[in-house]
């Protein structure tokens, strides 16, 4: 049985004429009577009573003709669902994010998105890089935006796209010695206590990425917290006497208020530079939904 066999059917039943059937639907009178006959001998069951040069349905025609229209209905409904999700006036779209691009980056990039496609549901998990790589391998997430370091194992099935840039900045309380210090050397980062990041945090690896560059083990520091939260880090670092390592974009506030205070380093590296990323799995089937906020958050869309 296929959709064309019942949209014949369904005129006929209509009309309760095989030729004006056919003038209804475009096609010639013996291909309606070969569909309907097809339809019949398939199934093993009459249709329509020929009556001469009419024809009125059987019970069994009563009953297909209920159902037929219901599924064409269906039909109908599925092929306009398809072009509304062709044209993103409706769907859905699920990202990933790593904290700092979550909490500081991305909001207004989404808040964009939806002035333009409205109909799409936004769908937006926080977590940290690791976490967020895992999530687009899975299929959790349509994309990823990270800022940390992509693992190389999975560097094959994830596609990876520079779409902005961050700097991490070494942060002090009022209470820290180097507070008023205008710089520190790169040596006397060993010297005072330190609250970080998690491991799995992009945050927490582009540093240690950054120590080793200058020559220093990150396991040489004496860190007293480890923290899932870079809000919790500025937090507890404005109150106490430990330094951090933060993106400079969560620190704004808080350094025009005096809460905190970025401390200059000694060296003209620019280790502390680092790029923020867009994931997407190279076999996977990108939406329109996605698609489309994949074009907004490109680095030369004009937002």
């Amino acid at each position: 049985m296929t959709l064309e066999q019942l949209r014949i059917f369904l005129a006929v039943a209509e009309h309760l004429h095989f030729t004006r059937a056919a003038a209804a639907l475009y096609i010639t009178q013996p291909a309606v009577s070969a569909a309907i006959q097809a339809l019949e001998r398939s199934h093993g069951i009459p249709l329509f009573h020929r009556l001469g040069r009419r024809v009125e349905l059987t019970e069994a025609g009563r009953w297909l003709q209920n159902h037929a229209q219901q599924i064409l209905d269906q039909v109908q409904q599925l092929e306009q669902g398809l072009r509304e999700l062709n044209h993103l006036q409706v769907g859905d779209l699920h990202l990933g994010s790593s904290l700092t691009i979550g909490n500081y980056w991305l909001p207004y990039r989404i808040s964009t998105y939806k002035q333009r496609y409205p109909g799409i549901r936004v769908h937006c998990t926080l977590a940290n890089t690791e976490a967020i790589c895992e999530g687009v391998l899975r299929g959790d997430f349509d994309l990823g935006l990270v800022e940390g370091v992509v693992r190389s194992e999975d560097q094959t099935q994830l596609e990876q796209r520079i779409i902005g840039w961050d700097r991490l900045c070494i942060i002090v309380g009022p209470g820290h010695p180097w507070f008023h210090r205008r710089e520190v050397s790169i040596a006397q980062l060993t010297t005072t206590d330190w609250i970080i990041r998690e491991p799995g945090s992009g945050t927490q690896q582009h540093f240690e990425a950054a120590l080793t560059q200058w020559g220093i083990p990150p396991e040489s520091l004496s860190v007293i917290l480890r923290l899932q939260s870079g809000e919790m880090v500025k937090a507890l670092v404005s109150q106490g006497s430990a330094a951090g390592a933060i993106s400079e974009m969560m620190i704004r506030n808080e350094a025009r208020l005096g809460d905190l205070q970025e401390v200059s380093l000694a060296t003209g590296s620019d280790a502390l530079q680092r790029p923020f990323l867009l994931l997407k799995h190279r076999q996977r089937y990108l939406s329109r939904a996605a698609q489309a906020f994949e074009q907004l958050v490109d680095p030369s869309f004009p937002l």
